[in-house]
């Protein structure tokens, strides 16, 4: 009784055994992929922004309400033109004000002088006169100036851009209130990462994605990049030039690609075979881990420089549970 116990035993350990073999020896199904040639692009991402070479914002210097604007919206000025103005009544009221203060001294003043002449006072009081109506002077010319700011002009010839300026609202300090520049030239700013920015130069071109023209390819060159970056942000700002024909509009926001390098004709892999610079080869009905040599990675393909050739049957998605030396079961080549 015991013996056949012992050899129950026996045969399911020994069907347990057949199992794993059988489970491990199986060949598994996988699909493969062939090395492929194209161009690879080593690129750098930014976002931009459409603008003008040539620009300028309008703000207001004082906090008043806006009693007229120029409506001129898409029209041409020249430098100096009038677009705002703001309420002065305040501001002239205490001009005048001064000024008749001025008249007052000025006129003591005088006579103060003819009294002085007459030895009459002491040259003391004639110079406290003559220090009073200075100082109105100097009063008067700073309002002036400040009545000047009530009234804001082109800062330059070219178009009004944008007007964001109505009769009755408030102008606040800093708000701006019109944008004028030049239309054309156009240039792109981005920014550009810190970590990305010693791989961009001054001539590199970079290919465009505006969501207002999908599916077509816009070309843009590096024209400049700023010497010092934003500490805060992490990012260079970078321009770049647009062609003198191009459909993008001021204001409107790109997807920026920078091409740093280009590879004419590059053994391609997709990425998704290749994990940790490693890819799973078919050779025969055995699957064969390889070590592969890269350069440049794109979103869909990156590029190898070595380890397998182009005869290669490479399986793709690179496959997790499959180990080195298994059996395997190619499919048609994707």
């Amino acid at each position: 009784m015991r013996a056949v116990r012992i050899l129950g035993l026996l045969a399911v350990a020994a069907a347990i055994a057949f199992g794993a073999y059988w489970y491990w020896s199986r060949p598994i199904a996988v699909t493969t992929v062939s090395p492929t040639r194209g161009d690879a692009a080593e690129i750098v991402y930014a976002a931009g922004i459409v603008e003008p070479r040539n620009w300028a914002k309008v703000t207001a210097l004082v906090r008043e309400r806006i009693v007229w604007v120029c409506n001129c919206e898409g029209e041409r000025v020249a430098e100096g033109d009038e677009l705002v103005r703001l309420d002065d009544t305040e501001a002239a009221a205490v001009l005048a004000e001064l000024k008749v203060r001025h008249a007052l001294a000025a006129a003591e003043r005088d006579r103060i002088a003819l009294l002085v002449d007459r030895n009459v006072v002491n040259q003391t009081e004639l110079d406290r006169a003559h220090s009073a109506v200075a100082q109105l002077e100097a009063l008067i010319a700073g309002q002036e100036a400040r009545i000047a700011n009530y009234v804001l002009t082109a800062p330059s010839d070219g178009v009004v851009l944008r007007q964001d300026a109505e009769v009755g609202e408030i102008g606040e300090p800093g708000m701006v209130l019109f944008w004028v520049g030049r239309p054309s030239p156009l240039i792109i700013v981005a920014e550009v990462n810190e970590e990305d920015i010693p791989r961009v130069e001054t001539g590199q071109q970079a290919l465009l994605r505006a969501d207002a023209f999908a599916g077509r390819t816009l070309e843009a060159t590096v024209d400049s990049i700023t010497p010092k970056g934003d500490p805060v942000t992490k990012t260079y700002r970078v321009r770049l030039a647009l062609p003198a024909v191009t459909p993008l509009r001021i204001g409107m926001s790109v997807d920026v690609n920078i091409v740093v390098r280009v590879s004419r004709q590059a053994l391609l892999l997709p990425t998704l075979a290749v994990t940790e610079d490693m890819a799973f080869v078919v050779e025969g009905d055995t699957a064969r881990q390889k070590a592969l040599e890269t350069g440049i990675r794109g979103t869909t393909h990156i590029e190898v420089l070595g380890g397998i050739d182009e005869e290669a049957r490479v399986i793709s998605p690179y496959p997790e549970a499959i180990e080195d030396g298994q059996r395997v079961r190619a499919g048609a080549d994707g």
